[in-house]
């Protein structure tokens, strides 16, 4: 009797922005509870496709959905496992590029707190301490991976040559640097569906 084994077309690498950003979820469903469950269904319908998420990015999903239900059908594509941190190797190059980015964003954040000083003369500190929180996070934080769920889920997808899911750039910028595969967020939902048909 020959035993067939399942093999894996494709391995998805959700980033908690897929259910949380509401221009994304909303391809899913009206709440981000609704939404991790109802992608979860769709992906359950796709032939050999598994969704992947470290543990890190799990626990994240859980606190920001308050307990999210992973569907009957869904619970045999969803799969929790970190990345291999000990043996995945990446290239020097990222790090420098790591170090040249910080310090443009710490002088970026040291000229966004110079304006807010001579603002105060004209400014209530409400107003001032609201501009400032805003243009310090732009500056600091957009459009870099500035966590560890960020970057386990770079390893990741590195480790399993997954398809990265997010809405977030910092994560999709490196991502295309270290030739990850992965889809803008507004063609998640019809990469799932033609997953779901393709043969």
């Amino acid at each position: 009797m020959a035993f067939e084994l399942e093999v894996e077309r494709e391995r998805l690498i959700p980033d908690t922005s897929v259910f949380t950003n509401p221009d994304v979820y909303r391809e899913f469903g009206n709440s981000p509870n609704e939404a991790f469950a109802n992608f979860l269904e769709l992906v359950a319908k796709a032939p050999n496709v598994k969704v992947y998420m470290p543990s890190s990015v799990y626990d994240e999903l859980k606190k920001m959905l308050k307990n999210p239900k992973i569907p009957p059908k869904a619970r045999a594509v969803f799969r929790v496992k970190s990345p291999k941190k000990y043996e995945i190797q990446i290239p020097a190059f990222l790090l420098y590029e790591l170090i040249d980015d910080i310090r443009q964003r710490i002088n970026k954040g040291l000229r966004v707190a110079e304006e807010a000083v001579r603002a105060s003369a004209h400014k209530s500190p409400d107003e001032i301490l609201n501009a400032l929180r805003r243009k310090y996070r732009e500056a600091l934080r957009e459009g870099i991976v500035d966590s560890k769920e960020d970057i386990e889920l770079i390893l990741l997808a590195l480790e399993l040559d997954g398809l990265l899911l997010s809405a977030d750039r910092g994560i999709l910028n490196l991502a295309d640097k270290m030739g990850i595969r992965w889809i803008p967020p507004e063609e998640i939902r019809d990469t799932i569906e033609g997953l779901i048909y393709s043969p």
